[in-house]
């Protein structure tokens, strides 16, 4: 069955349908947000995320567009969160550019990966996360960031070059 199915017969009140979506789309949106925040903050702000869902879900008018729509709602709570924290704490804003590193982590070559994402500007690090990790096109993109496409277009080829660069940097560091 496809979102856009499964959208409609969640507006409709099916219970089984709004299940099947959570079920579907829980993963990929906790990795996004894990992804631009450290692990707690992460399963707090998902939770927001499905919250704005099933409140905002009877509104939808394009089911179609389900994933983008869901990935601006976590997109607005991510910045929501981050805005907030920086607010209360100036020194925040370094603390929060650096991914917390999974405890369990064992690959040094995924460590380093995750180093270099996390040392990205977040703005490069969102469109690489949601093109690269989300496998967004980038016409969903722009629309879950609010940019143009072209504007996309050049965060992930300064993105890329800024984690080539890092990358080749800590290589040579070893």
């Amino acid at each position: 069955m496809t979102d856009e199915l499964l959208v409609v017969r969640a507006q409709l009140g099916e219970r089984g349908a709004l299940a099947e979506l959570v079920s579907r789309w829980r993963l990929p949106v906790w990795t996004y947000v894990r992804r631009m925040l450290d692990a707690e903050r992460a399963d707090d702000v998902a939770q927001e995320v499905w919250l704005a869902v099933v409140r905002g879900l009877p509104r939808l008018r394009e089911p179609a567009r389900f994933a983008p729509w869901l990935f601006t709602i976590a997109r607005r709570s991510v910045t929501d969160r981050l805005r907030g924290e920086y607010a209360d704490r100036p020194e925040a804003l370094a603390e929060a550019d650096a991914l917390v590193e999974d405890p369990v982590e064992a690959l040094a070559d995924r460590a380093r990966l995750l180093d270099a994402l996390a040392a990205l500007p977040p703005a490069e690090r969102e469109i690489l996360v949601l093109f690269y990790l989300e496998d967004l096109p980038v016409a969903d993109c722009a629309q879950i960031c609010g940019v143009p496409v072209g504007t996309v277009k050049s965060r992930l080829n300064r993105a890329r070059r800024l984690l080539r660069v890092h990358l080749e940097r800590t290589a040579g560091d070893e």
